[in-house]
């Protein structure tokens, strides 16, 4: 069987985008420059001064 090589590093594009705590790269939220997944950006949400409205 012959060795595969892991997939090339891409320069752009979602796989480039990655969480800045946890490191995953689903529903990153790059707004205002945050690069948080919306789990991580739940728990710091208060510290950074977003509120939620009913």
């Amino acid at each position: 069987m012959p060795s595969t090589k892991p997939p090339k590093e891409r320069p752009y594009g979602k796989s480039k985008i990655r969480c800045l705590r946890c490191g995953t790269r689903e529903a990153v939220i790059r707004k205002y420059g945050l690069y948080l997944c919306r789990r991580c950006f739940r728990e710091v949400a208060p510290v950074l001064g977003f509120k939620k409205y009913y």
